[in-house]
């Protein structure tokens, strides 16, 4: 606790007079360009990896980086999803998983999850991901099998992340543009996950293509692609 205060004390004397102008114009209302669903583990830190100025992304953190699929049931997660497309407008969504995924070596090893249920029921969001990933045939423990299980994660949670309604129609439009990326905390890279080649690529922002997760718009007149 002592740490937070003092951080709170360096933005009271040192970040806040900066840019006072900024917080008092974002303190009437907010407009997110992106949607970042990631994993709750203290080491993602999205504002930072990105130079995000407060009001640019609207984050949403889980253990897993998990979309639960759309059904009758209503949770956080799915109202969080439906308020940021429709109320805040967002263009982009974005699905980062990371490396040294603790909740994806729990997934591998379910025998980490015997003291802890309601975190052994939420991870049956991924159990698409880990019946994928199986048939990749890598020793459980090893490396290759948490990358993979990672990956076939992120790609699960966008298969589900489509079957909200809001997003489904956007989609159908061509007014939101959806990311599935993999952040490597040891080097700082990142693997996205490109629809057309079926993989992951290196996320270059310096050679002007983003690798994608978008499907084709097919509403007649829906634009060609969302803004960036």
């Amino acid at each position: 606790m002592e740490s937070l205060l003092k951080g709170f004390a360096n933005f009271r004397q040192n970040v806040y007079p900066q840019q006072k102008e900024m917080f008092l114009r974002l303190a009437s209302g907010q407009s997110p360009h992106t949607l970042f669903i990631t994993c709750a583990d203290s080491r993602v830190m999205p504002e930072m990896m990105f130079s995000a100025q407060p009001g640019e992304l609207f984050v949403l953190r889980n253990i897993g980086n998990v979309v639960p699929p759309y059904s009758q049931h209503v949770g956080g997660v799915v109202a969080a999803i439906e308020y940021a497309v429709a109320e805040l407008n967002v263009r982009n969504i974005v699905i980062c998983g990371h490396t040294d995924c603790g909740a994806m070596k729990a997934v591998l090893d379910p025998s980490k999850l015997a003291g802890v249920p309601s975190v052994a029921s939420w991870l049956k969001h991924t159990d698409t991901a880990r019946h994928v990933a199986a048939h990749h045939d890598h020793p459980v423990d090893s490396p290759e099998a948490l990358s993979c299980l990672t990956e076939e994660n992120v790609v699960s949670q966008l298969d589900h992340l489509r079957t909200q309604p809001v997003v489904a129609a956007r989609l159908a439009a061509g007014t939101l543009r959806l990311h599935g990326w993999i952040y490597d905390i040891a080097h700082g890279d990142i693997l996205a996950f490109d629809t057309q080649a079926g993989k992951f690529l290196p996320l270059l922002p310096d050679n002007g293509q983003t690798p994608c997760a978008t499907p084709r718009p097919r509403l007649l007149g829906a634009v060609s692609e969302a803004a960036a």
